[in-house]
């Protein structure tokens, strides 16, 4: 029975020590990194004589299973199937532990219990791992062109093919930005350019309209200074979703960061007429930032394909333009002309 013990001790602690480096490395997430860390320190025995018991009854030489281990694990294509695959190992052995514990006559010191509701814990965090990775490869979409569609720019053009043919010319991100409409006409609108932009691996991003992001299902929620404070949009969006903000100097896009933005959008770079009297940031304010911030920086503000090179070499992530597709001809080329200038200064 030491054995057992042993073997799924050691898979709890493995499991969940790659979880918390996930959750401290790649999410960045310290909340859940102490989590997992205090789990994993109040599983695993802390009596030095029972440790020992452990190692002694240990064979690993001698165990039957252990090749049938290894051949059965196979590839992890991804971050989500390594935290599928080490959370699934975490709860089996928790199982185990807690069956064991059943037992009469048996005492190791651990309570089934409170393994059961350890392992119903670790069923929630790992659903929040899985919730953030989500997030974060949405955020690191957040490259490239970036399309705003404004109400006013459009000039009566049909939304939903704007985006179309801007994602075919190669844009990433879709955003739809109306503070114009009422709310009724503008969800339906929302729903369907979300689907549009499933469909075609874009992100779609709903500008200051929190309850339209919520009833469109949208990938994310894009605030300015003056919208919804980024604190409570966080608290209220989902936890995949994800959060832009718009800053025009460094304490902004710093304090952006802080409360919870997954990205931050710098401008206006340059005079733009789509937003007469903005305020100005610049290609050095770009590069402050840039340099400061560890969330992607869109770059957004009269930049078209003339000085698209500038704003890259500034250090953009992404550019997000308005006049420069929408007030075009022909949408997918402008669109294209743009993505591929952006692309070649990377």
């Amino acid at each position: 029975m030491l054995r057992i013990l042993d073997a799924n001790l050691n898979r709890i602690g493995e499991g969940l020590r790659l979880l918390e480096d996930i959750s401290r490395f790649t999410l960045n997430d310290s909340d859940l990194s102490e989590q997992l860390k205090a789990l994993r320190h109040e599983l695993l025995p802390k009596e030095r004589s029972f440790q020992e018991e452990l190692l002694n009854a240990r064979q690993a030489g001698e165990d039957v299973g252990a090749s049938l281990e290894v051949d059965s694990e196979g590839e992890r294509p991804d971050v989500a199937s390594l935290v599928r695959a080490n959370s699934s190992r975490v709860q089996q052995s928790l199982r185990v532990l807690e069956e064991i514990t059943k037992i009469p006559g048996l005492d190791f010191g651990l309570d089934w219990e409170k393994l059961k509701s350890t392992r119903f814990t670790l069923y929630d965090l790992e659903q929040r791992i899985f919730l953030k990775l989500s997030r974060h490869d949405k955020t690191k979409k957040i490259t490239g062109l970036y399309l705003i569609l404004d109400a006013e720019a459009l000039a009566g053009q049909n939304e939903v093919e704007a985006a179309r043919q801007a994602i075919q010319g190669g844009a990433t991100v879709i955003q739809l930005r109306d503070k114009i409409r009422p709310k009724g006409e503008l969800i339906p609108l929302a729903q369907e350019l979300q689907r549009l932009c499933t469909e075609s691996n874009a992100l779609f991003i709903v500008n200051d309209h929190l309850d339209v992001a919520l009833a469109s299902d949208a990938d994310g929620l894009h605030l300015g200074q003056e919208d919804l404070p980024l604190p409570i949009a966080r608290r209220l969006l989902p936890v995949d979703r994800i959060l832009g903000a718009s800053t025009a100097t460094l304490d902004e896009a710093l304090k952006a960061q802080e409360q919870g933005a997954d990205y931050v959008a710098v401008g206006s770079i340059y005079p733009t007429p789509s937003k007469p009297g903005t305020r100005l940031a610049g290609p050095e304010t770009l590069r402050q930032m840039k340099g400061k911030v560890s969330v992607p920086v869109v770059a957004i503000g009269g930049i078209n394909e003339d000085n698209v090179a500038e704003v890259i070499n500034a250090g953009a992530d992404a550019v997000a333009v308005v006049s420069a597709v929408l007030g075009a001809n022909d949408v997918k080329e402008a669109s294209r002309r743009l993505a591929a200038r952006i692309g070649g200064e990377r």
